[in-house]
């Protein structure tokens, strides 16, 4: 009996410490990402509407990777929110698109894989700041629309970000990358980003 008890308390006071853990990760995970997820992938949907270069680079099919940053605790939830609200969205333009989550291991392979699985567009989780240098060099040479999580992380290369200004949501374009890896934005939606060249 007194075992049995014990072990019941075992159980309540795990239950305890994992609920405060994913209490703690969900309050750390919406402090650091400025723009709902679901509210960046509807974004993310619009914007590629206006992408003239989207059909040459996707085909009939437009390829998102959803990649992860192994080791940060906020990152493979952003990715799997964005894979779950993406699946909401039936196309980007015209066109259909499937999703595959990765996790991050080296900028020449993550370009690899984005040729191998013709990735029209990569959307990064939280945790990149220190690899996009390394990132941008290795995409230079890939047709790809790069998506962060993060807004900092669009000054540094990645071409497409959201942030909030004045509790707005702001699109944030990096246009020097985006002409490297061929992503070309209609005017008429780049009036309504800040520009980072």
């Amino acid at each position: 009996m007194k075992l049995a008890s014990l072990m019941t308390r075992w159980r309540q006071a795990g239950l305890a410490l994992a609920l405060s853990v994913m209490v703690i990760a969900g309050r750390a995970f919406a402090d650091e990402i400025p723009v709902p997820i679901d509210l960046q992938a509807e974004l993310l949907s619009k914007v590629v509407a206006y992408d003239r270069s989207l059909a040459a680079r996707a085909g009939d099919r437009v390829h998102v990777l959803l990649v992860a940053k192994p080791g940060d605790p906020a990152s493979m939830p952003a990715v799997l929110q964005m894979r779950q609200a993406l699946s909401r969205i039936d196309t980007f333009g015209s066109l259909a698109h499937v999703e595959m989550v990765v996790e991050y291991s080296t900028p020449s392979a993550l370009a690899e894989l984005c040729r191998a699985q013709r990735a029209a567009i990569v959307y990064f989780g939280p945790g990149f700041s220190d690899d996009i240098p390394g990132i941008r060099a290795a995409l230079d040479s890939t047709q790809t629309l790069t998506v962060t999580a993060m807004p900092g992380d669009v000054p540094r290369g990645i071409i497409l970000g959201f942030d909030l200004v004045s509790g707005r949501p702001k699109l944030l374009y990096q246009l020097t990358q985006a002409r490297r890896q061929r992503v070309d934005l209609k005017a008429d939606v780049l009036k309504l980003m800040r520009i980072f060249e």
